[in-house]
């Protein structure tokens, strides 16, 4: 199986892979189309990979595209999973919507930038005053009910399974749940009712490579969004490696012989 990966931290522990730098890849157009699968491709390049080359890529081009922005994520969520997200709001930074939020919402509630991850761009609105200042710097305004937690899950999914979850606990009178953020984490007493959720909506849009965020309320799983590119340093510390995980999934949908040791295309002399 020829597989070329454009993100070779991410498939570092995967033997016989052609490793090219995303700039390159036109140049390297042989060596791609005899691929059998790209991985990692940057966003820019999956059209041309997948409806120009045919290729098959990974993660998916659903995960890819769901997963580009939070707006898409979460209409994606209320089609599939309605009862499973926070009340949200998705409206154009206008007057009007600034007065329906306020309308639909109790203080305090979550305003959210729509291409931000680890945390970035998360805030809580305590008043109007906020609320404005927010709506004068989004173009988009992405709002979400205020949940009473101080953890949340990371139930990481590659293939069509879940590999690993963990929470994530907020560092004390903290907001956010990421580890980037200074959140600790443990991956005792997982909830079996958060992995079900997570492949079974991965499973019906076609996601197969994604870190989850759901929250946990009174025995009720609530999808926040999913990270296409996640952490893996709570994997690390618990001695999971994704790239065996990621080899071992696009084996078993590859429909050639397993060639481990076949060469790609040579690199000239």
């Amino acid at each position: 199986m020829h597989l070329v990966s454009f993100d070779p931290l991410r498939t570092l522990d995967i033997p016989n892979i052609r490793n090219l730098k995303p700039e390159h890849w036109f140049r390297e157009r042989e060596t791609i189309l005899q691929a059998d699968w790209v991985l990692f491709p940057e966003y820019w390049q999956i059209n041309p990979l997948v409806y120009a080359w045919k290729k098959k890529i990974f993660p998916s081009i659903s995960t890819f595209h769901l997963g580009h922005d939070k707006v898409e994520m979460t209409r994606a969520f209320e089609a599939v999973c309605p009862r499973n997200i926070p009340q949200t709001q998705i409206l154009p930074a206008t007057e009007v919507a600034e007065q329906q939020i306020l309308d639909e919402f109790a203080f305090p509630f979550v305003a959210k930038e729509i291409k931000n991850s680890m945390g970035r761009g998360v805030h809580v609105i305590h008043d109007r005053h906020e609320l404005r200042h927010y709506r004068e710097t989004n173009p988009v305004l992405y709002i979400q009910e205020y949940l009473p937690i101080d953890r949340d899950l990371r139930v990481v999914l590659i293939g069509n399974k879940v590999v690993a979850a963990y929470w994530r606990i907020a560092a004390h009178g903290a907001f956010h749940n990421n580890v980037a953020m200074g959140a600790t984490v443990s991956f005792d007493n997982i909830p079996a009712s958060a992995i079900e959720l997570v492949e079974q909506v991965a499973r019906q849009l076609d996601i197969d490579h994604a870190g989850f965020d759901v929250a946990f309320v009174d025995g009720w799983c609530y999808l926040f969004e999913f990270n296409v590119r996640f952490g893996t340093q709570a994997l690390n510390q618990r001695g999971i490696k994704t790239g065996p995980l990621i080899q071992q999934s696009l084996f078993e949908r590859n429909p050639f012989p397993w060639q481990p040791d076949t060469p790609l295309v040579p690199k000239a002399s």
